[in-house]
């Protein structure tokens, strides 16, 4: 089955060597030229992915990822993929921080585009270990993580995360009480080495807490280790 791929960039060459090299692994790839129409195209399209640029004229793609997050219905949880051609780092933890669920410096190879989108795609439930071989539910105090129904909720409340996040907080927890490096965890969510300097799980972790945690300053759930990373604790409130 064809999935259907939303493409929000102002370089119109880009996009259709792009379109024509996804088309060719099956993936549907409409474009937007900026980011007014391509958030007018979302509900109508309701793609499987956003494949957003950051630096556009009028709206950029900061500004594109933050009105797409507060979008009603399931509109608000469309995975997106972010491609970045400044060096400096903060706008990629700028972007994540927004909700983002990955990010592609520019210039990039085509094939890692692809392989960028297949992942954060199987993220979404393709390729997910099958329920019959796992308990569906992981159940921490008063927070409740349903993988089948991918949805987290702390005393009955929904708790509202992207895609990479909720995959992110599923590793910690499956792994409750172990220290894990931020490559440790990058490797389970993501399968890819972290990337020097790279301190995009710090922006997740923090994102998460922000959800689940009664006071994310004074964290229960999700314990930061000093000079190592971060343990999720096995006994919960």
């Amino acid at each position: 089955m064809t999935s259907r791929l939303l493409m929000i960039e102002d370089d119109a060459r880009l996009a259709q060597m792009v379109s024509a090299y996804l088309a060719q692994s099956g993936y549907e790839v409409t474009h937007a030229g900026d980011g007014e129409t391509g958030l007018e195209q979302l509900p109508l399209i309701q793609p499987a992915l956003v494949i957003l640029d950051l630096m556009m004229p009028g709206i950029d793609g900061l500004e594109v990822c933050r009105r797409i997050r507060a979008l009603p219905n399931g509109l608000a949880r469309t995975p997106v993929l972010m491609l970045t051609a400044k060096g400096d780092p903060m706008d990629r933890i700028i972007g994540l921080e927004l909700g983002a669920d990955d990010y592609l410096p520019k210039p990039f190879e085509p094939r890692e585009l692809l392989a960028r989108v297949r992942a954060v795609l199987r993220r979404r439930g393709e390729g997910a270990v099958p329920a019959e071989r796992i308990t569906p539910v992981l159940r921490f105090g008063s927070l409740e993580i349903d993988r089948d129904a991918r949805s987290v909720q702390v005393r009955g409340r929904a708790c509202e995360l992207t895609s990479y996040q909720f995959d992110l907080l599923v590793a910690m927890a499956e792994r409750a009480g172990r220290v894990l490096t931020r490559d440790q965890i990058m490797e389970a969510v993501r399968g890819r080495e972290l990337e020097a300097f790279d301190r995009s799980i710090d922006v997740h972790v923090g994102r998460i807490r922000n959800a689940i945690e009664d006071d994310s300053k004074d964290p229960k759930r999700i314990l930061t280790v000093r000079g190592v990373g971060y343990v999720f604790a096995k006994q919960q409130a």
